[in-house]
C-alpha cells in the first residue's frame, strides 16, 4: 500500500513541516523517526511512503514544524488525526490536509457545544460506512461544530455527483462523528477538477439557509488511480460570521429552592432550572464546587472550594426520598414533616440538613445494604471509581471514628497505608459496614447527577461546573497522596479589591515537579471525573498555574506571602541595587513607641506589659510566645472564631498581627541570603520611615518584583503544566483571571483557548475604574457580579460617589443618581452585557430577578453568597422564590427571553 500525504501550511523560512503517527513507516510517535514532507509549492507540503506487510485499516497521525536552525518545534492545534478505510482493499491513500491553528472554531468544538447545544439527533448520527462496491473513493471530511439542532450540512458541486450545483440534488453528511462530517462518494467516473461547496439547510423543509463564507473549494483529482481512497481533510467549515453568542445563569446547588427540597438544593433540583432556562432562552447553567467537604461537622464545612475529595460528590447534595423510602412509616412522616419545616427557612441550616440526611442514609443503607452491594449497578460503579473511593470511604471512616479530619491524629493510620487500608474495608472486618455505606452514598450521588445531566442535554443546555484552586490540608487527597503537596506552606492571594490585607485558604500548594512526573495525572483524573458531569468548568484563579500566592506555616495574613515559584532577590543583587540587607531592620518587625497608641489606643500600656519586650529605648520586639501572627492569633482565638472575642480582645490581637507583619524583606525559604519583597509594604511604618533615597530604592525592588521580573518565567511554568489539563478533556475551560495579573495571562489563555472572564466593576486596566461590557474580548465569559461580590443591588449602595460616575459615565445618564438599584436600572446593566462582544455572558440568578419589581428579594444584603475577607463565612445563602414559582412568573420569564433574543444571544 502507498500513502500519498499532502497538507496545506504556511511556513516561514528555516521551518519543515514533519509527519508523525501511530504507524512503524509514520515513526510510531517517536519524534526523531517523524518523516519530512517536501514543499512542492508555495506553502503545499507532499510525501510518499510505502506500507510493508499487512496494511492497517486505522491509523492516527499529526503535523509539526521545525525550525531547523533552532530546533524547536511547534505542533499543531489539533488532537491527533484519525484514518480509517473500513477495509483493506485499497491500494493507495491520498491524504490531503490544511494545518490546524488556534482559534475559535476549536472552542466551539468542545462538549459544551458538541455534545449538548448541538447535539445531534439519531437521525444525523446513524451508522458512516463507505461505499462498499466502490473500487476508488473520494471521501469528504469538515469540522462543522455551528451547525443547529434543526441543521444539517450539505456539499453541492459541479460534477453529476455532486448535485451539479442543484441546491435540491445535493448530499447530505454523515454526523456520527460529530462535529465532523463525512461523506464518501464513488470516484470512478469523477472530473480531474471538482468545484464545490458546503451549505446549511433546514432539516424540516429542505431549505438552504447560510452558504459557507468565501469562494468555491476545488480538488485535483489528477493522482487518482485504481483502488484509490482519496481523503479530504477540509479544515473548518467557513462560517460566514464568528460572533457565536450565549447567555447563561449561575446559582449554586445549594441555592436552588423547590417544593421537592429537603431544606438545601439538590442535584434532581436542576431539571427544574434546566426548565426554566429552556423558557427563557439561557443556555448554560454554572455553578461552585459539588465535591464533599465534610470536615468538621460545623458550618465552616459550607465552604465548597475547600474539598476533602475532588473526585467524592457532597452528600448535602442527595435527595434522600429518591434513594428509598424508609420501613419505618413514622420516621418516614417524621422526615417529611422535616422537609417542610427546613423548606420554610431563608436559608440553608447547613449543619442540620447535613445531620438528617446522613440519618436517614444510614438508617436506610441498613435496610437496603444486602441486597446492594450484590447489585450489578453497584459493582460496576465500584468496578470504574474504586482508585478514589476506597481512599475516599476510609478517610470518611476513620474520621468519623476519630473525631476529626486532621489524619496525623489517627494513631496507625495516621499515614496511608495501602497493607492497612486493604484489612480495614476487608468485606469481612467489622468497619466494612461502616465504610461501605459512603460506596452507597457516593452510588446514589452519581446516579441523581447524572440523571440532571442527561436531562439537561436533551434540551440543549450545558452545565458549567467549578475547579478549585487548592485542596483541604485536612483532605483525602493529601492523606493519600503527601507527595504532591507543599504542607509548610498555605495558598491565598495577595491584597485586592476583596481584602486589603490578602487572603488566606489555608489549602496546602502543589508540587509541581513531583506532578510532572506522570505528565499530571492527578489533574487528569480530576478533570476526567469531572467530565463525567459538566461540559464546561471554570479554573478557579488560573494565575495558580503560572504561580501561586503562598504564605508561610506561621502567617494568618496573606500579606506575609510571596510567589511560588519565583526568583527572588540575592543579597548581592539587593547591594547591587543600592539596599544592603540590615537583617534586623528590614526582615525582623518593626516596633516603635510613637506609633502603638495609634494602634491600640487606650490599651497600649498592657500590650506593652504584656506582649512586647522594650530592647532599647522605644524599640520594642514581640514577646517570644507571640513572635509569629499564627502564635498570636491561636493565642487569642483558641479553638472557636475571632467573631467570638470581645473588642478589647479584638483590638489587641489585630494590632499584633499587624506588628508581626512590620517588615520589608521576608526570607526565601532554602535559599541563604534570598529575599522577596513584602507586598503593601507602603503601608507600613517600616517603609514610611525610612529616608527618602531607601524609599526609592525599595520602590524600584518593588516594582521589579511583582510587575517585571518573573514575566517569562511564569509564562514558562504555565505552558509546562496547561497542555496536559486542557488536552484532558473535551470540555470548554473559562478561566478566572482576577488580581494582579502577569502580562503573560491572556497570551497563554488564548494559546490554550481558554475564555477569559470579564466583570465590569474589576478592571484589568489599573488605569481604568470600570471595564466596559463593549470592550469584552470575544473569547470571555462577561458576568455582572461572582459569588465573591455583592449583586448589582448590593453594589450600588456600597459607594454613591464611584456609582455616581457609573451611573453618567458607563450608562450614559445624566443627572443625580437613583438611591436605590431600581429595577429598570438594573435591567440596563444585563442588557449592556448581554450587548458585549463576549461569547458567554452568565448573570447570578439575584441579578436577573433584580428587574423585576414583584420578583427580587426584599433582603438586598441577603442575596451576597460570600464574603473573601471573612474564611469563616456561612456559606448559606438559598433562593426566596422557589422554581415552581419561577417557572410561572410568565411576565418575567418573556422579559429574560426577549433581552436575550434581541441581544442575539439566543442560540436555536
Amino acid at each position: 500500500m502507498i500513502i500519498t500525504i499532502e497538507c496545506y501550511c504556511p511556513s516561514q523560512w528555516g521551518q519543515n513541516l514533519f509527519v508523525i503517527g501511530s504507524l512503524k513507516e509514520l515513526g510510531s510517535w517517536d519524534d526523531s523517526k517523524a518523516i519530512a514532507l517536501n514543499c512542492i509549492a508555495p506553502n503545499k507540503w507532499k510525501t510518499e511512503i510505502k506500507l510493508t506487510g499487512t496494511a492497517e485499516k486505522t491509523f492516527s497521525y499529526k503535523f509539526f514544524l521545525k525550525d531547523e536552525s533552532s530546533g524547536f518545534i511547534q505542533w499543531e492545534f489539533v488532537k491527533d488525526r484519525e484514518f480509517s478505510d473500513g477495509s483493506a482493499r485499497f491500494e493507495n491513500i491520498h491524504i490531503k490536509d490544511i494545518w490546524s491553528y488556534p482559534g475559535v472554531q476549536h472552542v466551539w468544538k468542545t462538549s459544551a457545544f458538541s455534545d449538548v447545544i448541538f447535539k445531534r439527533d439519531n437521525e444525523d448520527v446513524k451508522p458512516y460506512v463507505l461505499p462498499a462496491k466502490a473500487e476508488s473513493i473520494i471521501e469528504f471530511k469538515i469540522n462543522a461544530p455551528r451547525v443547529g439542532r434543526n441543521q444539517q450540512l450539505a456539499i453541492v458541486g459541479s460534477c453529476k455527483e455532486l448535485g451539479s450545483w442543484n441546491e435540491k440534488k445535493a448530499l447530505l453528511l454523515n454526523a456520527s462523528d460529530f462535529p465532523v462530517w463525512k461523506l464518501a462518494i464513488n470516484a470512478a467516473h469523477l472530473p480531474k477538477l471538482i468545484e464545490y461547496k458546503y451549505f446549511l439547510l433546514d432539516k424540516k423543509t429542505r431549505e438552504l439557509t447560510v452558504w459557507e463564507a468565501q469562494g468555491n473549494r476545488f480538488v485535483y483529482l489528477d493522482d487518482v488511480f485504481e483502488k484509490s481512497h482519496y481523503h479530504i481533510n477540509e479544515g473548518l467549515f467557513r462560517y460566514p460570521n464568528d460572533d457565536l453568542k450565549g447567555a447563561g445563569v449561575s446559582l449554586p446547588v445549594f441555592s436552588i429552592r423547590t417544593n421537592d427540597s429537603f431544606g438545601v438544593g439538590e442535584f434532581s433540583d436542576l431539571t427544574k432550572l434546566v426548565d426554566w432556562s429552556v423558557k427563557t432562552g439561557l443556555k448554560m447553567i454554572q455553578v461552585l464546587p459539588v465535591n464533599d467537604t465534610i470536615s468538621t461537622n460545623s458550618f465552616l464545612d459550607s465552604y465548597p472550594y475547600k474539598a476533602i475529595s475532588v473526585f467524592a460528590l457532597h452528600p448535602l447534595y442527595i435527595n434522600i426520598f429518591k434513594v428509598g423510602i424508609l420501613k419505618d412509616e413514622k420516621l418516614a412522616t417524621e422526615y417529611k414533616k422535616l422537609q417542610k419545616d427546613l423548606n420554610k427557612k431563608p436559608d440553608v441550616d447547613y449543619e442540620l440538613v447535613l445531620k438528617l440526611k446522613v440519618n436517614y442514609l444510614k438508617t436506610l443503607f441498613k435496610e437496603k445494604k444486602n441486597t446492594f452491594l450484590k447489585s450489578k449497578a453497584f459493582t460496576e460503579f465500584f468496578k470504574n471509581n474504586s482508585s478514589w473511593l476506597i481512599p475516599y470511604a476510609a478517610f470518611s471512616f476513620l474520621r468519623d471514628e476519630y473525631g476529626t479530619s486532621d489524619f496525623s491524629k489517627w494513631g496507625e493510620y495516621k499515614k496511608y497505608s495501602a497493607a492497612k487500608i486493604k484489612k480495614l474495608i476487608d468485606t469481612k472486618s467489622k468497619e466494612y459496614e461502616s465504610i461501605s455505606f459512603w460506596y452507597f452514598v457516593q452510588f446514589y450521588l452519581d446516579k441523581q447527577l447524572k440523571e440532571a445531566v442527561s436531562y439537561s442535554k436533551n434540551k440543549g443546555v450545558a452545565f458549567k461546573g467549578d475547579i478549585p484552586i487548592g485542596i483541604s490540608r485536612y483532605s483525602v487527597d493529601a492523606w493519600y497522596e503527601p507527595r504532591l503537596y507543599h504542607f509548610d506552606g498555605q495558598a491565598g492571594a495577595p491584597p485586592d479589591d476583596f481584602s486589603e490585607d490578602g487572603q488566606n485558604w489555608g489549602f496546602p500548594t502543589y508540587n509541581w515537579k513531583e506532578m510532572a512526573k506522570d505528565n499530571y495525572q492527578w489533574w487528569r483524573g480530576r478533570l476526567t471525573k469531572m467530565a463525567e458531569y459538566f461540559d464546561a468548568y471554570r479554573i478557579d484563579h488560573i494565575l495558580g498555574f503560572f504561580r501561586i500566592w503562598e504564605i508561610p506555616f506561621h502567617a494568618v495574613q496573606g500579606i506575609l506571602g510571596h510567589f511560588r515559584p519565583d526568583l527572588p532577590f540575592s543579597a548581592h543583587e539587593l547591594e547591587s541595587k543600592g539596599v544592603w540587607v540590615d537583617y534586623n531592620r528590614f526582615c525582623k518587625p518593626y516596633i516603635r513607641g510613637h506609633f502603638l497608641y495609634d494602634i491600640f489606643n487606650s490599651y497600649t500600656e498592657e500590650v506593652i506589659e504584656k506582649y512586647l519586650v522594650e530592647k532599647e529605648y522605644n524599640i520594642f520586639e514581640l514577646r517570644e510566645s507571640y513572635a509569629t501572627q499564627r502564635k498570636i492569633y491561636d493565642f487569642f482565638v483558641g479553638e472557636g472564631g475571632p467573631e467570638d472575642l470581645k473588642e478589647k480582645e479584638k483590638t489587641i490581637m489585630w494590632g499584633l498581627v499587624r506588628l508581626a507583619a512590620e517588615v520589608l524583606l521576608l526570607p526565601a525559604d532554602g535559599l541563604t541570603d534570598n529575599y522577596h519583597p513584602r507586598i503593601s509594604m507602603h503601608d507600613t511604618y517600616s517603609f514610611k520611615e525610612l529616608d527618602d533615597v531607601r524609599k526609592e530604592r525599595f520602590n524600584e525592588l518593588y516594582i521589579d518584583y511583582f510587575y517585571r521580573r518573573h514575566e517569562e518565567f511564569w509564562k514558562q511554568q504555565a505552558l509546562e503544566k496547561l497542555p496536559a489539563l486542557v488536552d484532558a478533556t473535551n470540555m470548554l475551560v473559562c478561566g478566572e483571571d482576577l488580581g494582579m495579573i502577569p502580562a503573560s495571562v491572556p497570551e497563554v489563555m488564548n494559546q490554550f483557548n481558554i475564555l477569559s472572564l470579564e466583570i465590569q466593576r474589576m478592571p484589568k486596566d489599573p488605569k481604568k475604574t470600570f471595564a466596559h461590557p463593549a470592550d469584552a474580548p470575544y473569547m470571555s465569559v462577561c458576568t455582572t457580579s461572582t459569588h465573591d461580590m455583592s449583586t448589582i443591588r448590593g453594589w450600588w449602595e456600597e459607594s454613591r460617589d464611584e456609582m455616581q460616575v457609573f451611573y453618567k459615565e458607563q450608562m450614559g445618564n445624566w443627572g443625580e443618581m437613583p438611591y436605590f438599584a431600581e429595577p429598570w436600572l438594573c435591567k440596563e446593566i444585563i442588557v449592556q452585557h448581554l450587548h458585549s462582544p463576549a461569547m458567554w455572558t452568565i448573570f447570578p440568578i439575584q441579578d436577573l430577578l433584580a428587574m423585576d419589581e414583584k420578583l427580587r428579594s426584599k433582603d438586598t444584603n441577603g442575596e451576597r453568597i460570600n464574603d473573601p475577607a471573612n474564611p469563616r463565612h456561612y456559606w448559606k445563602y438559598r433562593l426566596h422564590v422557589s422554581m415552581e414559582e419561577l417557572l410561572k412568573a410568565n411576565d418575567f420569564n418573556k422579559l429574560v427571553e426577549n433581552i436575550v433574543s434581541e441581544s442575539g444571544r439566543k442560540i436555536d
